[in-house]
């Protein structure tokens, strides 16, 4: 079990200073990233990130409004095997004609993905466990509809703020979870409330232990009140830790 950071979290002190951010990132202990916004920054991500010793297994992209074509390209560029988009709004999920649509779309991109030898996935917020379709959240639907080789990224934070018990809903969704975003906090909207994983309330370690066929745990807060690489250092810290015990 692998951890990552979402790069979408440092993204204020990545405006001011890449390079000098992802060696931040690196001396904190992470050895992965999962970028965002990366075929705009590709070439100086791409130096950093060699220049670090570390590695991008996933990434986002907004695969449905940008340039497919361009956006594998440079995902294959910074070696990223698995583009996750990872933001579609609330009124996509309001009913199955719309999912199905959705689906159909994320499945056509995941055979051109398939050309440049990358996964195609799918990351969620809030409202897709708050909608039920069919008697199940949306979400729950959606994965239902999905071509076998799509992958989804749970945020198990946005799960709980949705309603759900993240525990329970990685386990009904099972092999399909290949990444979990970990964040932690007291589960509400406010997102500069959130805190470093086992500060709130989400059981982080049972999230974990729930996500069967998980590849990578991607660290992130939407937003932090305190010193973000303080943050992020607490969080990989206390994952670790729990890695240590269970050995």
């Amino acid at each position: 079990m692998s951890y990552s950071i979402q790069l979408y979290t440092l993204r204020n002190a990545i405006q001011e200073d890449l390079p000098g951010t992802i060696k931040k990132v690196a001396e904190i202990g992470f050895t992965q990233v999962e970028p965002y916004n990366f075929v705009a920054t590709a070439k100086e991500l791409g130096a950093a990130l060699k220049e670090n010793g570390l590695r991008a297994p996933s990434g986002h992209a907004p695969l449905l409004s940008q340039d497919q074509d361009e956006i594998f390209a440079a995902a294959k560029e910074l070696g990223i095997a698995t583009v996750i988009d990872p933001y579609l709004p609330a009124e996509h999920w309001q009913n199955a004609e719309d999912i199905q649509a959705t689906a159909a779309k994320l499945n056509a991109a995941a055979k051109k993905g398939a050309e440049y030898g990358i996964r195609v996935g799918y990351h969620n917020h809030a409202w897709e466990l708050e909608s039920t379709v069919e008697g199940q959240t949306a979400l729950e639907y959606f994965e239902g509809l999905l071509d076998p080789e799509l992958v989804l990224e749970v945020d198990t934070y946005w799960a709980a703020v949705g309603g759900q018990n993240p525990v329970e809903l990685l386990a009904r969704l099972g092999d399909r979870v290949k990444f979990i975003h970990i964040k932690d906090g007291p589960g509400t909207t406010d997102t500069k409330a959130q805190l470093p994983a086992g500060q709130g309330t989400i059981p982080v370690l049972d999230v974990v232990a729930a996500a069967k066929s998980l590849e990578v745990g991607v660290v992130e807060f939407d937003d932090y009140a305190g010193d973000i690489f303080e943050g992020i250092a607490q969080s990989l810290a206390f994952l670790h830790a729990a890695q240590d015990v269970n050995a």
